[in-house]
């Protein structure tokens, strides 16, 4: 049975395919069209997905969108209807994308596609729900989802048990922890529905000097995590803005001009923000326990990309274990819906689980063989070195503990937000001057964002403290203390990049200014090439852990093909580039003739 899922319309638009319970493939939009976000109909995606599994439209059994577009609609009039006045700008710009696109979705798959077949709608939240629970390791859990709205809810609990999950409860727009978070992302001058990691990431520098003003102004939190938000201070359900000017009045003036320079307001309101954030999803999460009684957990939605808040829920001991999508936003509603289909439309029985997900990694992307690659680089004259995979690791990881900045493309491309090691940039991790690097000659974006370290699985819990696998990027945890290092008093009175620039550890490359670090953990099984490196690296220097970010420059998607590797190299300062088993070095490569300049950089002064 192949079971298409389909997420479009609003943001990350994604494409899954299903095949007898198993996924087979999945991916963005974004990483075809090279357009950050892309909220288009997924057509790319779902080509290749048809494409990796073998099969043409008219051989898929049904095809399922992530929600329920007649609903959600009916949520955006009856909230236009409450606001006849002010909301009639809004009306205007919404209205004419829903009549023409968005609640006529059968007719647009059967356009694009071609397809005749059924169809399927399930809920919004149910589709995060079972993105979190099918693809978990639990034969049995509660899940949790929060993001910023479905059709009308906003988050919700319930119970995942074999084949099917169970909503017991929903918190219901305009009451809505991602929309307030995004309305702090809004308000700090930072892109909504792409800029909230930034806000987590600028936490650390801030004091928490604005909570009670957010408990005494904007929001009313329940015991058991509900909540309702004052309206009042918000622009989101009729305005073209998140915030209005009685936000302003208490937030000390008008929202940061986007790229402006940061000052010590939009750091304290990021960790005031960060901290109203964290305490909602341990209340939501302990009435969860308290509701279902169940072990584990599993999460989804957008707000689970918060990892600060994933790694503080897991130290809690409220489960005993929880398990986070990967592709926690709405791409991972494309592969929810078609498990919802699979599962509890046609009733097919669940996989059995063997201690492990069954999302392979979330390594479910477009892939490329050697000959494919050696074609490419005949193809432009792009002069190369082959290696075989043995002298491939010997010298890539020579390359690392020179500090050389290395652009890594191997194997399927990541579903999901994180490069977890196939199209990634990685680089030495022990290098006090790697992240400064990396963040202002590589990626070309803010320099107090942190790095995320690739460790070693069996190695983790004598670099982190953490006593599990965390191998998507989704948990945040504290540098061991004994590899910590410990600042003097003028260190402790820095201020902003300074504070950044700091060595805190023997890793400082990936030690946040907290101490903390996003970890992604490698096992052999899910990415062998990865891990081998990473161990040569290990057998060499005596550290198993090396810096790991995303294949892309600041604005762009991750890179899908080689030839947006190749560009991607020879836009930014990066040494060398790995396809497969090729080298290439930048000094021996033609001159590039390339009008976009990736090259303003920004810095925290």
């Amino acid at each position: 049975m192949n079971i298409l899922g389909i997420s479009a319309y609003y943001h990350d638009s994604a494409a899954a395919l299903i095949k007898d319970g198993e996924i087979i493939a999945a991916a963005q939009e974004e990483r075809f069209t090279r357009i950050k976000h892309d909220q288009e109909f997924p057509k790319n995606a779902i080509s290749y997905c048809l494409r990796e599994s073998g099969i043409k439209v008219n051989n898929l059994d049904c095809i399922a969108f992530y929600d329920k577009p007649f609903i959600k609609f009916e949520r955006i009039l009856e909230t236009y209807l409450s606001f006849p006045a002010i909301g009639i700008r809004s009306f205007i710009k919404a209205i004419p994308l829903w009549i023409r696109k968005k609640i006529w979705i059968p007719d647009l798959i059967k356009k694009e596609l071609g397809y005749e077949g059924k169809v399927l709608f399930p809920e919004h939240h149910e589709s995060h729900a079972a993105s979190a629970f099918y693809p978990s390791p639990f034969s049995k859990a509660a899940f949790l989802t929060i993001d910023g709205v479905g059709e009308w809810a906003t988050s919700s609990f319930g119970v995942g048990k074999d084949n099917s999950v169970e909503i017991l409860g929903e918190l219901h727009f305009p009451h809505s922890l991602g929309l307030l978070y995004s309305a702090f992302t809004y308000f700090t001058g930072f892109k909504v529905n792409s800029g909230e990691y930034k806000v987590m990431g600028l936490a650390p520098y801030g004091q928490q000097v604005y909570v009670q003003k957010i408990y005494d102004h904007l929001i009313d939190l329940k015991d058991d995590g509900s909540f309702k938000m004052n309206m009042d201070f918000f622009n989101y359900c009729t305005g073209l803005t998140m915030t209005n000017r009685k936000f302003d009045e208490i937030f000390d003036g008008p929202p940061r001009k986007p790229e402006s320079k940061l000052t010590q307001r939009e750091m304290d309101l990021a960790a005031s923000v960060q901290v109203v954030a964290e305490d909602i999803m341990l209340k939501m999460a302990a009435n969860v326990k308290k509701e279902t009684g169940e072990k584990y957990l599993c999460l989804a939605g957008g707000v689970a990309l918060n990892c600060v808040g994933n790694g503080k829920l897991l130290r809690s001991g409220l489960f005993d274990d929880i398990w986070i999508q990967p592709a926690a936003g709405d791409a991972g509603g494309a592969i929810g819906a078609a498990y919802v289909a699979y599962h509890q439309h046609f009733n097919k029985p669940a996989q059995p689980k063997n201690g492990r997900d069954s999302q392979k990694g979330s390594y479910l992307g477009s892939h490329y063989s050697n000959e494919e690659i050696k074609n490419f680089l005949d193809k432009y004259k792009l002069p190369y070195e082959y290696l075989d995979a043995d002298e491939i690791l010997d010298k890539v990881s020579d390359f690392l503990i020179q500090e050389k900045v290395i652009g890594w493309f191997q194997g399927r491309m990541e579903f999901g937000p994180r490069a977890l090691g196939n199209r990634s940039i990685i680089g030495d991790a022990r290098s006090p001057e790697m992240q400064k690097k990396m963040n202002l000659k590589i990626k070309y974006r803010e320099s107090f964002r942190p790095f995320a370290p690739s460790v070693l699985a069996e190695k983790v819990n004598d670099w982190f403290e953490i006593d599990r696998e965390s191998p998507y990027m989704l948990l945040v945890a504290d540098v061991k203390k004994e590899k910590q290092r410990k600042m003097n008093d003028e260190e402790l009175n820095l201020w902003g990049i300074d504070k950044l620039n700091t060595v805190r550890s023997e890793i400082p490359a990936v030690t946040h200014i907290d101490y903390s670090a996003r970890i992604q953990t490698v096992n052999k099984n899910d990415n062998p090439v990865y891990h081998s490196l990473i161990n040569k690296f290990y057998e060499k220097t005596g550290c198993p852990v090396i810096v790991n970010t995303s294949f892309n420059v600041r604005g762009e998607p991750i890179v899908e093909s080689l030839m947006d590797a190749y560009k991607c190299f020879m836009r930014t300062e990066m040494d060398i580039l790995v396809l497969g088993n090729y080298i290439l070095y930048k000094e021996n490569q033609p001159e590039f003739h390339d009008d976009i300049d990736w090259r303003q950089k920004y810095e925290l002064d």
